[in-house]
């Protein structure tokens, strides 16, 4: 069970300890002198703390939301239409054989 801020603020009234500072900088394939640890540690904490004010609110009758905006299907109407001729298709096209675009092997 994952721990709560409030309750990994109880280690010493830190949020994060420089072990995870740097498990994040691994995991982002980051690297970081000492004193970047310490400055990401104080600056996640910080945005950590704004997580616990939300912690505190009853969001319990709070709808939950993928957008901040009430967003419907933003897609054109999808309507057949008459293609591009194939030699304009190709006509700026690096490498090409007969109709088609020729691309290096992969693999």
């Amino acid at each position: 069970m994952a721990k709560t801020l409030t309750q990994m603020a109880g280690k010493k009234g830190r949020i994060l300890t420089k072990d995870e500072v740097e498990h994040l900088a691994e995991l982002a394939k980051v690297n970081l002198s000492e004193e970047e640890k310490e400055l990401f540690r104080g600056q996640l904490e910080r945005i950590l703390e704004y997580f616990k004010k939300i912690d505190q609110l009853d969001l319990g009758e709070v709808e939950p939301t993928m957008h901040v905006m009430d967003v419907s299907n933003v897609f054109r109407e999808d309507v057949a239409k008459e293609s591009l001729p194939p030699q304009d298709v190709l006509a700026n096209a690096p490498q090409k054989e007969g109709r088609y675009f020729k691309a290096p092997r992969v693999g």
